[in-house]
């Protein structure tokens, strides 16, 4: 019985399309930290596309990315900023991988300037900004897609396939999160710590992958309502962090809970954190009223229901991404968009919603209460 429930959720093997290599799309790189690396792995493994261009505030860092990572750099142009890159170039896409809080401001100047967009999470800060964003995209007619490489990954696919197959019934209620007992991001300096630069934090860093995951299975219903709280006990501790100057400028959320109100009667009970002390904030799961859905840690999906009158569980097979990397797949799909004319891979209405909750958690605990989440028409 129970393979028979499985095997209304195996996974149809993508057909593969020949590659047209005939035109290369031309690319920039905006902002060259340490994730640009893998969308320049991403660009590397599609054979219709080149990078010709990249711009950082930084003086001299675009040029020092290229050869740290001992990427070829020959016929690579180098600007100070987007803007001149923008201006400069006749490009077909952007990479933007700048700090959280420039996000929209680089987005909206690409695609005012006809560019069409890979925009890497967060979508920006606010929700003012997200629907700049949106507008601009409407506009312009042309590709934005945002950075969410776990949507690629086939044990996410498969969540969004049990629940439109209809085995869970209506779904009523979520819990979902994620959290590191000891994992503010400072590696790389204080660009994801600092109000000027992150603008929010684990909301930010890793909250928005938790939203996606479950908002995507279920079909991004609106949100409606969110109370929210936050807190930044341990990033303002100096005895935490490892440096106690980055306490001093510790400015975003390195904790954050927010309980949603959904279309369709659904209730999102959203908890992250960066640094916490215990082990777990719980499993993600999705309860039904034919049967409950668990996603544990360790990525296991384990169906809670009932066959002739028995409580079963049924642990779903992991599946394969059949060497195929989540990262790579969302750079060929955006790259496939544009050159198809077919519609974003990710598309921005829905990253609008969970940049909405994002926002709304934010704004409901500085103010300590319930708000509405208002959309205005795009």
């Amino acid at each position: 019985m129970a393979d028979s429930i499985l095997d209304r959720f195996k996974d149809k093997q993508d057909e593969k399309v020949a590659v047209d290599t005939s035109k290369k799309l031309k690319i920039g790189i905006i902002g060259t930290g340490w994730i640009a690396q893998a969308h320049m792995v991403g660009y590397s493994t599609c054979p219709d596309a080149e990078v010709v261009a990249a711009a950082d505030l930084i003086s001299g860092k675009a040029e020092a990315f290229f050869e740290e990572h001992c990427i070829p750099s020959d016929g690579v142009r180098f600007y100070p900023s987007h803007k001149a890159m923008l201006d400069n170039e006749e490009l077909d896409a952007v990479s933007i991988c700048t700090y959280n809080a420039t996000h929209a401001e680089c987005a909206i100047y690409a695609l005012n300037k006809g560019v069409n967009v890979m925009l890497e999470k967060p979508m920006c800060v606010t929700l003012d900004e997200a629907i700049a964003i949106c507008r601009a995209e409407k506009a312009s007619g042309k590709v934005l897609t945002v950075g969410f490489q776990p949507r690629f990954d086939a044990n996410t696919k498969m969540l969004k396939r049990i629940v439109d197959s209809g085995e869970l019934g209506q779904i009523y209620y979520i819990q979902t999160g994620g959290g590191r007992r000891r994992g503010i991001p400072t590696p790389y300096g204080t660009s994801f710590i600092t109000k000027e630069t992150a603008g929010i934090g684990a909301l930010g860093d890793i909250g928005w992958y938790s939203l996606d995951m479950v908002l995507d299975a279920i079909g991004y219903p609106k949100p409606l309502t969110v109370t929210g709280y936050k807190s930044d006990f341990f990033g303002k501790n100096p005895e935490y962090m490892e440096k106690p100057e980055y306490a001093e400028v510790f400015g975003v959320d390195d904790f954050a809970v927010g309980f949603v109100r959904l279309e369709g009667g659904i209730i999102l009970d959203f908890k992250i954190a960066c640094a916490m002390h215990m082990d777990s904030l719980g499993d993600t799961m999705i309860l039904g009223t034919k049967a409950g859905m668990k996603v544990k840690r360790d990525g296991q999906i384990i169906i809670y229901h009932d066959i002739a009158g028995e409580r079963v569980e049924t642990p779903v097979p992991k599946q394969s991404n059949d060497g195929k990397d989540p990262f790579n797949l969302k750079i060929r799909y955006f790259l496939d968009a544009i050159k198809n004319g077919t519609p974003s891979p990710i598309p921005s209405i829905q990253i609008l919603y969970n940049q909405a909750i994002i926002d709304g958690i934010a704004k409901s605990a500085d103010i300590g209460e319930e708000i509405k989440i208002v959309i205005p028409e795009i």
